[in-house]
Parts: C-alpha cells; structure tokens; sequence
C-alpha cells in the first residue's frame, strides 16, 4: 500500500528577520493512504465544483481568509457560512492523520544562534519520524512512503533535497536508517499550478496550528475542527507544542 505525506508551512522559516507578531515556523504534514487521499481528492473537487464551477481553483490560505482572487464569492456571508460548513465536514469526516512540528524562532535563535541549522530541515526531520511511526503502527505489508511537497525555488529545492537524501542514508536521531528504508521513503516537489489537493489541504491546516501553538487561549474554531485528527502515541500529541 502506497502513503503520502504532503507538507506545507506557514510562517518564514528564515531566521534573519523575525515578524514579532507571528515570530513562528510551522511545517505541517498531512498522512494519506493512497485510497483514503483519492477518496479526500473527489470530495474537494466536488465542493470545488459546487462553489467555482469547475476543480480548477486551487485553495490558498491566505486567499480565503481575506476573500481575495476567486475567494472574493465569500464575502458573501450566506455563501461564505456554506463554504466553510461543507469545507469542515469534509476535514471531520476524511481519514487522515495530522504531524506538525513549530519553532519559536525566537527563543531557537536565543539557544543555538543565527547560524544554527535551518528550521525547515529540523522541521521535515521530526515529521519524518513520526510519520515512520504511524507507518509501524499501521496493520499493512509492503508500505510506501512519498512525501511530497510545494516547489520554493532551485536552491531552496536543492538544499532540501540534500537533506532528505542525508537522511536516507544516515537515518535520523530517532529512527534509524534501516526503518526508513523499510518503507522505501522517496521525496518529490510539485509546483502549485499542478493543482495537488493533498498539498493545497496542508497549507490550510497549517495556519490554524500555528495560531494555536502561538496562543491556545485564543478562540480558534479552525483548529478546534483538525484537534482530532493530529497523530499521538501512548496519549501524545505530537505537533502540539512549539520548540526552542
């Protein structure tokens, strides 16, 4: 059985200049069997085609929250209130498990320095692990993993690229090289026009999660709709919580 994990961010995961309003990296991922995503793919198109006519618009964060682009139909709040009660159904009642990680860039820069490795690799390393721990949890043989993520640009992909590919063949503190090979992990960038619905879901849920790490007293009815979905183990969530 094939799984996909698509990843996506919210926040800058440079380090150089920090927004203190939202001084916070996010990287999201998002854990598909091959059936149960094409299962979610047909039922975001749907509401896709409800809404724009056809499945060709692709889901923004950003977009929506400020109605702007082809969003600007939710300023509408009769429309808006039907988008966002099919859109949540739709996040319930698919079969999916969330693995977030969040640094506070802050306090990363207090403790280790500017020169300190990238936030982004950190980030891809610890949902990689628990991602292999879902998949041993999981009661299937012959598993497969793709992670997919956004195109950023060449050198950023590049970068990357050299990263999961010392991950491959060294493992990570955690799991080890051998576990990562069992599941014959392989990574791919896609560009946004490709229209991914799996990558266009992690960037919506990634925004919520990052404005609960930021501050869980604040209301965030979004987030109140994906807190079932995160992947814990022995009653932890993993994600949850921010880093220094």
């Amino acid at each position: 059985m094939k799984y996909y994990l698509f990843i996506d961010e919210s926040g800058d995961h440079g380090l150089s200049s920090i927004d203190p309003s939202f001084p916070i990296f996010t990287l999201c991922g998002i854990v598909f069997s091959e059936r149960n995503y094409e299962t979610f793919r047909l039922a975001l198109n749907e509401l896709k085609r409800k809404y724009w006519n056809d499945i060709s618009t692709i889901f923004h964060s950003r977009d929506i929250r400020k109605c702007e682009g082809p969003f600007k139909i939710l300023f509408d709040k009769q429309v808006k209130e039907g988008f966002y009660t099919e859109f949540n159904q739709i996040i319930r009642e698919q079969d999916y498990a969330i693995i977030s990680s969040s640094i506070d860039k802050l306090s990363y820069i207090k403790k280790y320095g500017l020169l300190s490795d990238d936030v982004y690799e950190i980030s891809l390393s610890f949902i990689m692990e628990r991602a292999i721990y879902y998949l041993e949890q999981v009661n299937e043989k012959e598993i497969e993993l793709e992670i997919i993520l956004e195109r950023r640009g060449k050198k950023e992909d590049k970068k990357l690229g050299e990263h999961f590919q010392k991950l491959s063949s060294r493992g990570t503190f955690y799991v080890s090289k051998a576990r990562l090979a069992k599941f014959n992990v392989k990574i791919s960038f896609k560009h946004k026009k490709e229209n991914i619905n799996g990558l266009q879901i992690a960037d919506l849920i990634a925004y919520p999660v990052a404005r609960y790490i930021l501050d869980p007293s604040k209301p965030n009815s979004s987030f109140e709709v994906l807190k079932s979905k995160f992947y814990g183990k022995e009653g932890k969530m993993y994600g949850l919580k921010k880093h220094p």
